[in-house]
């Protein structure tokens, strides 16, 4: 019987392949070059601002607004500085607010003051309101603020104004110096014509004074939003037979107008100037607001 061993052909192979190996009149093999060692070095990401390096940069953007009839503050609103340029007479800063928040016909003297708060001392400076929009469809307000040195803010592009953005507010409620809320944007209202945002919300908590404060991005620390006003419920309670009542702000009902709308507004009262970045080594004034 004629066995087959499965191995043999293999060995038959090895020995041929020694065989050719040790002829003396085998080339031998041409030395191979070392194999060149390629080394890939993973660069660092660059380390992301964190949220108080963040606050510090959106800080300086914002402003608070009295008007004043002589040493009496009649309202209180916030603002945000969008452009600020240089001329022979000096700086000048241009400050967004809300509309409904600079109305001063019935006044007979009115001041428009702008605070800007430094560690405790109160820098302040005279404003005028050179534009206006019509309340509510385009409640903003552009200020005209001179001998003021604030860097302007840069405006969010619509694709930032997303559900979920987590925010910071800056306003001065109550007249008060400058606060802040954290939350996120809450809802995005889109135009059925113009399919652009129309109006954001969110749910950081303010307070009466917050008017003309500017919904920041946390991520970017670009502004987002003007806030404009929130919806409120009424709390009703007795105390020993007598009935109280107050207004209690309804948490994600902050409503404000967003960038999309600010831009709108500048170029449409002659203000686009405001929209051009700055070049580089101007001064150190930032004369614009956006892309």
């Amino acid at each position: 019987m004629t066995r087959f061993l499965l191995g043999a052909p293999v060995a038959l192979l090895a020995l041929a392949s020694c065989a050719g190996a040790s002829s003396p009149h085998a080339s031998a093999p041409a030395p191979k070059a070392p194999a060149e060692v390629v080394r890939v070095v993973a660069m660092p990401e660059p380390a992301r601002p964190t949220r108080k390096e963040m606050v510090r940069r959106i800080l300086p953007h914002n402003v608070r607004l009295q008007i004043a009839e002589g040493d009496n503050v009649r309202r209180t609103a916030s603002g945000v500085v969008v452009g600020s340029e240089r001329s022979e007479d000096g700086v000048v800063a241009w400050v967004v607010t809300n509309a409904h928040a600079v109305v001063m016909e019935d006044l007979k003297a009115p001041e428009l003051r702008v605070l800007v708060d430094r560690r405790g001392d109160v820098e302040t400076h005279v404003g005028q309101v050179v534009a206006r929009g019509k309340v509510p469809e385009m409640d903003l307000a552009l200020i005209r603020v001179p001998g003021l040195g604030l860097p302007a803010v840069e405006l969010a592009e619509e694709a930032e104004l997303e559900p979920g953005e987590d925010v910071v507010v800056a306003a001065s409620p109550f007249g008060r110096a400058l606060s802040l809320s954290g939350g996120m944007l809450s809802q995005v209202e889109w135009d059925r014509e113009s399919r652009r945002p129309k109006l954001v919300k969110t749910d950081a908590p303010i307070g009466y004074g917050a008017s003309g404060g500017g919904i920041f991005s946390l991520e970017t620390g670009r502004l987002l939003a003007i806030v404009e006003g929130y919806r409120t419920a009424q709390v009703d309670f007795e105390v020993q037979q007598e009935n109280f009542s107050f207004d209690v702000p309804m948490p994600g009902e902050t409503f404000a107008a967003p960038s999309t709308k600010v831009r709108q507004f500048l170029k449409a009262q002659g203000f686009g100037r405001l929209l051009e970045r700055s070049l580089p080594g101007e001064g150190g004034v930032a004369h614009a607001a956006g892309r």
